[in-house]
């Protein structure tokens, strides 16, 4: 190697030693001849070769400097240089140097992707699989992205390896020698040994990356299916809880009913979770087909989720057997029960003085025979069958209701045959007719009876209608009496409160008798209240099933009037709720107490609250009766009448709740007449005053709906304490007003509305309305923080005095009785009591607000024509400028956004070109525009003659 510069060219060979294939023992440095300086002995340049190498640290091996060719010769023969070391070798450096150079190359780059390929793969092998699958999913995108990175390298050096082999064939068929060829040979079987390694590096690295591959889609799948599995899991045990959670048992039918149902809709739920649990499974056999790395694990959770759902199929199947086999006992003890009732029902209504005929007796007898074949399947066994017959299902309170019904079937049976025997020796014997004797009425049962709470005459409720007759068999022991030969007289006993008629013997025995055995009584009027409660939930049932549910018929919709259409909420109010209430929850509780009828007071002092849905109910009762009327001559309704066979109409039904509300009091107050245990006369007291506040709440909120003209939220009034009607006087301050009132001698009719916060006077209107219920125009309202009464009047014992703002108004009111004074004076004293308590140690405001009624203009009336009615057709007088006090909170009046409210004293100034008023509200030194109508509006009715105040 010839260098001009022997010390420059040490950084070649450094480079030459690098990218050289093999190792290099010897370095040949040829000086030019060109050269000026001495030349080193070769010793020398041997030693100064080392010592460069040396200082390197790269070339460890001697350097040998040379002056001339000749000495070259000396270390190679000359038939292996070149023509440039004038030797006899033809031979192209540079070619030479690029076909090395790009061997040297292409060897160094199938390293390179070896150690890319060897990186990459203990990259894959180290990778920790995440929990999640998307963390999952990103890997097998980022690992495929980048394998398919190198496949595109290995791609690239094996074409660029073809193309230097094919580089190389090229070179060899233009060598003569063979000596040359061999050498291009060797290159070129030094490139293919090449390209055979990076192939079979790139197959092995596609097997380790398909297995990776594989690998991670597996662990994703298996991810996938244990949330899968972990969420029907759950599933499966919340429907084993709710399972869990439905009884076996129940303890009436209604209820094992209605457990049945819970069960059928769990059923149906749990069928539909099932059926994604057999996917569930059907997906972990696909994994397991298809040879998954988790295959022990994926059958495991199959099997758990078969055997979850093995078990709730097989609960639900259990339990519904269960409570088939506990509804088909009820059912035969309900039955039982119906029938007896039946019974006890024929034997009352069974007139004994049509006993005295022949054909009566007969006739008699065959009701009774008729109602004997008519008996339950469950007289036909005896209480020990049945309880084998249902001994897996028997429980100590089944057990129990057993033996109450058989004892009960026995007794009826019992009476019946008492009776047939009674029926059988008056057929068969002649006797004189039976001679009734009119009741003994006790005094409180002489007593007015209540009316319906209800105001309008569509509402109320008529208690004789309510109160009809019910009659009782003959007591036992009495039959005794009976085989006396001589005739005895028959009294029928009525009690006209309790719904009760009973029939007894007229010896002196029977009324001590009853008297010593108030449970009989007691229970007597609780089996009355049980059986008119299932009667009227069934009653609501047909109702909503037979006149509601069709609304929704398609088929019946060509019969539904478009007024019809969307209002059965309109029509029906809340019934279902009412309806709910009874059905599951009320009549059930009922149940519990009939051996203990004395108890039920607690029942409903419990659900007190429930029965709040009444007011609901009254309060929509309007609206649904002028709905009814308006399309009562329907064919849907005919229709649906005729499909249920009901005798009345459905207006009858739709007022069976406000009749059956009137019940419950009546029937408390009987079994608190004849309740013995003071503990529970304090509850039936209680329950008997809640419902009593009940209807007095039901019917001042239908009051309170038919207010009109009130300007703000009645609401906001508190709550409804009193209402009622009264003449009402209103006696005025200023002697200028005073001279009008003095021609005012015959009073005004006002309905007076008493609020926790306010006093509210309308008038009751009931002409001119299509609705033929009454409605109360709002006349004033007094905040009861500015009012003060007299208590007494001279003259007239029930009249008292409601003062305003500081006697500013004073309003004289005639109640229609003292009691109801009393109750007034009473209430308003409470309110203004409180009202004293919490306002003490607040500031007094500097105003009192008075909105009072308006004065008619009496100066051109005749007073000898002068009527209540002729008050209320005046007109409002023109509005002429000065200073008036507002009646009415307004914040909308203004077209100046004036905010006007009660109290505040305002100035007219005057009316401009439009036709506004230009008014100045001096309390609150605003100034604005008035329309005139907004004006009487907000001076209330002292807008008919204006209030000038100065």
């Amino acid at each position: 190697m010839a260098e001009s510069n022997p010390l420059r060219g040490f950084p070649r060979l450094r480079r030459a030693a690098t990218s050289f294939p093999g190792n290099l023992h010897l370095v040949l440095v040829l000086r030019p001849s060109t050269l000026l300086s001495s030349a080193p002995s070769p010793s020398s340049s041997t030693d100064l070769g080392f010592r460069f190498s040396q200082d390197d640290f790269l070339l460890k091996m001697p350097v040998v400097m040379l002056r001339s060719v000749g000495d070259l010769l000396r270390y190679i023969d000359e038939n292996h240089l070149t023509s440039d070391f004038t030797a006899k070798v033809e031979y192209c450096h540079s070619d030479w140097i690029v076909l090395r150079t790009s061997i040297e190359t292409f060897a160094v780059t199938v390293k390179e992707i070896a150690q890319l390929l060897q990186g990459f793969g203990s990259e894959l092998s180290e990778t920790e699989l995440p929990d999640e699958a998307n963390a999952i999913e990103f890997l097998l995108h980022s690992h495929t992205h980048r394998y398919r990175q190198m496949k595109d390298d290995i791609r690239s050096v094996l074409k660029e390896g073809r193309l230097l082999l094919s580089n190389l064939e090229t070179v060899k068929a233009s060598k003569r020698e063979l000596e040359e060829e061999s050498e291009i040979q060797a290159d070129m079987d030094t490139v293919q040994r090449l390209l055979a390694q990076l192939r079979d590096m790139e197959e092995a690295f596609d097997g380790f990356f398909e297995k990776h591959h594989l690998k991670l889609q597996q662990y994703l799948q298996l991810l996938h299916y244990e949330m899968s599995f972990q969420q029907m899991d759950e599933v499966l045990e919340r429907l084993s809880a709710q399972e869990k959670d439905i009884a076996s048992m129940g303890t009436t039918l209604v209820q094992t009913e209605q457990l049945l149902k819970d069960l059928e809709t769990l059923d149906k739920q749990a069928q539909e979770e099932m059926t994604r649990a057999q996917v569930v499974i059907l997906h972990g056999h696909q994994l397991a087909a298809n040879h998954h790395y988790a295959l022990a694990l994926i059958v495991q959770r199959c099997n758990e989720l078969r055997h979850h759902c093995d078990i709730i199929t097989t609960a639900i199947r259990t339990k519904r057997a269960s409570l088939t086999r506990a509804r088909d006992l009820l059912r035969r003890l309900e039955e039982a029960l119906r029938w007896c009732d039946d019974g006890a029902y024929l034997l009352a209504s069974q007139m004994v003085d049509k006993f005295q005929t022949r054909e009566g007796a007969q006739e008699a007898l065959h009701y009774l025979s008729c109602h004997q074949e008519r008996a339950p399947s469950a007289l036909s066994n005896s209480q020990e069958i049945l309880s084998l017959e249902f001994e897996a299902i028997l429980t100590p309170q089944l057990q129990s209701q057993i033996s109450k019904v058989t004892e009960k079937l026995n007794s009826m049976q019992s009476m019946i045959r008492n009776r047939e025997q009674c029926l059988k020796r008056l057929a068969d014997m002649q006797v004189r007719p039976i001679q009734l004797v009119a009741p003994r009425p006790e005094p409180e049962q002489t007593m007015q009876r209540c009316k319906s709470p209800l105001f309008s005459p569509k509402h109320g409720v008529d208690l004789n209608v309510l109160n009809s007759k019910f009659s009782f068999d003959l007591l036992p022991g009495k039959r005794t009496a009976r085989r006396n030969n001589n005739q005895r007289k028959i009294e029928v006993m009525h009690d006209y409160q309790g719904n009760r008629s009973c029939l007894y013997g007229s010896g002196p025995e029977t009324d001590s008798e009853v008297e010593e055995n108030p449970e009989q009584v007691t229970r007597h009027i609780m089996k009355e209240l049980i059986a008119t409660e299932r009667v009227y939930v069934d009653e609501l049932l047909s109702v909503l099933l037979g006149y509601r549910a069709e609304m929704e018929d398609p088929s019946m919709s060509y019969l539904l009037p478009s007024a019809l259409r969307s209002q059965k909420d309109v029509l029906f109010g809340n019934m279902p709720e009412i309806y709910q209430f009874h059905s599951r929850v009320f009549l059930q509780d009922l149940q519990s107490y009939l051996e203990t009828p004395e108890r039920v007071g607690a029942c409903f002092l419990q659900r007190k609250e429930k029965f709040q849905v009444y007011e609901r109910y009254c309060q929509n009762k309007p609206r649904s009766e002028l709905l009814w009327r308006q399309c009562s001559d329907s064919p849907f309704f005919q229709e649906c009448q005729k499909k249920l066979d009901h005798k009345l109409g459905l207006d009858s039904y739709l007022l069976k709740p406000v009749q059956r509300l009137t019940k419950y009091q009546l029937l408390l107050k009987e079994l608190l007449k004849h309740c013995t245990e003071q503990q529970y006369r304090c509850e039936l007291q209680d329950a008997l005053d809640s419902m009593l506040e009940l209807l007095k709440s039901v019917n001042d909120s239908m009051h309170q709906i038919a207010i009109t003209g009130y300007q703000g939220d009645l609401s906001q009034l508190g709550r409804v304490v009193m209402q009622g009607g009264f003449s009402v006087w209103i006696s005025h301050k200023r002697a200028a007003v005073r001279m009008k009132e003095l021609a005012r001698f015959k009073p005004m009719q006002r309905h007076l509305f008493l609020y926790d916060h306010a006093l509210l006077f309308c008038k009751r209107r009931d002409d001119d309305n299509h609705d033929r219920t009454p409605f109360y125009s709002f006349k004033s309202c007094l905040r009861m923080s500015a009012v003060g009464i007299t208590e007494n009047v001279k003259g007239d014992v029930k009249k008292f005095e409601i003062w305003y703002s500081g006697r500013e108004v004073v309003y004289i009111v005639q109640a229609p009785t003292l009691e109801v004074k009393v109750a007034w004076l009473t209430e308003i004293r409470k309110i203004l009591t409180n009202r004293n308590k919490l306002c003490q140690g607040w500031p007094v405001p500097a105003h009192s607000v008075a909105i009072c009624e308006g004065l008619e203009d009496w100066g051109a009336t005749d007073l000898s024509n002068l009527s209540d009615s002729e008050e209320e057709e005046d007109q409002p007088a023109p509005l002429v400028a000065g200073r008036y006090r507002v009646m009415v909170e307004s914040s909308m009046a203004s077209t100046d956004d004036i905010i006007f409210n009660c109290g505040d004293v305002i100035q007219l100034l005057h009316e401009d070109s439009s036709g506004m008023w230009i008014v100045r509200n001096i309390s609150r030194g605003e100034e604005g525009r008035v329309l005139p109508e907004d004006l009487h509006r907000i001076l209330g009715d002292a807008g008919k003659n204006p209030e000038i105040l100065y």
